[in-house]
């Protein structure tokens, strides 16, 4: 179909498609232990069902609400019961909380070879000249809350060559509306921060993903398929994270990118995307030419 944003690939996507499908070989994820942020509905329930259907051993699945934790883990083991699916309900700006879950589920040494993270709130709507200050910074602070306990507890059960899948929003750089700052300024607040993991620990893969026009409870708030014009169906975000997943996209770690760009265009330019900034949230032009520069800090 035609992009109905800018893109860097001529083919876009909005719905799941064979390179992505769990069947493939290279997107196996035989033996692994995934655990899932926001994972009782919407896009997080849909990649765990992907995941399992990869071949995932166990997958932990994180959210607020009890139920909607246990419909997930009854669909999934009714298609796949040979995996493992744990359920927590958790309040992931509840770092008590957060940490208990990863704990229970990773007992006895066990590591987290992947970590989708897809809770997230919305905050108020309203301007910067308008918006409630204590309402503006306590949504900011719900989403780095979420995301920062998330990774605390990530790093000390990680393996050693783990992968994250953060699910973002192209609010973080696109400007929509002026009703959303709050949220806008928290999205890239949490691409830093993962960025600043993946800083740390170079072994761990950290992707950022804007996952499409989905219709979940949270794009009805914003009224996002119904203002943008577009609807990306949930299995494109999905399979696109157990891509990310794979080692076949590992060129792309660090990358900000759209579910619906397509992988093949994207692995068709490995080389060049790998030794560049290009598709890296950053200062534009930088480094000006100089690729080999890196920052250097004395303490």
């Amino acid at each position: 179909m035609a992009a109905p944003f800018p893109s860097p690939t001529a083919t876009w996507h909005n719905t799941t498609y064979p390179a992505l499908s769990p069947t493939r070989p290279e997107l196996s994820a035989k033996g692994k232990t995934v655990l899932i942020t926001g994972g009782g509905t919407g896009i997080g329930a849909e990649t765990a069902r992907y995941f399992a259907a990869a071949g995932a051993s166990r997958i932990a699945l994180l959210g607020r609400r009890e139920k909607p934790l246990l419909d997930t883990k009854f669909s999934i083991q009714r298609e796949h019961p040979s995996v493992d699916v744990f359920v927590a309900p958790t309040d992931v700006t509840n770092k008590s909380q957060v940490d208990k879950a990863f704990d229970l589920f990773l007992k006895n040494g066990q590591k987290l070879h992947v970590l989708i993270t897809a809770a997230a709130t919305l905050g108020p709507k309203d301007s910067v000249e308008w918006v409630d200050g204590p309402a503006f910074l306590g949504g900011v602070q719900r989403n780095l809350e979420g995301a920062l306990y998330a990774a605390q507890a990530f790093l000390r059960h990680a393996a050693r060559d783990a992968v994250v899948v953060e699910v973002n929003s192209n609010a973080a750089h696109i400007n929509y509306s002026p009703l959303y700052p709050s949220y806008s300024v928290a999205k890239l607040a949490v691409v830093r921060m993962w960025d600043s993991v993946a800083f740390a620990n170079p072994n761990i893969s950290v992707f950022h993903v804007q996952p499409g026009v989905v219709d979940t409870d949270m794009n009805k708030e914003v009224g996002g398929v119904k203002a943008t014009g577009v609807e990306d169906h949930v299995s494109l975000p999905a399979s696109f994270a157990l891509w990310l997943a794979s080692p076949e996209a590992r060129f792309l770690k660090g990358k900000y990118l759209w579910a619906n760009w397509d992988i093949d265009e994207l692995k068709a330019r490995k080389d060049e995307l790998q030794a560049s900034r290009h598709l890296n949230i950053d200062l534009v032009g930088w480094p000006f030419g100089e690729t080999g520069w890196k920052g250097t800090w004395n303490e």
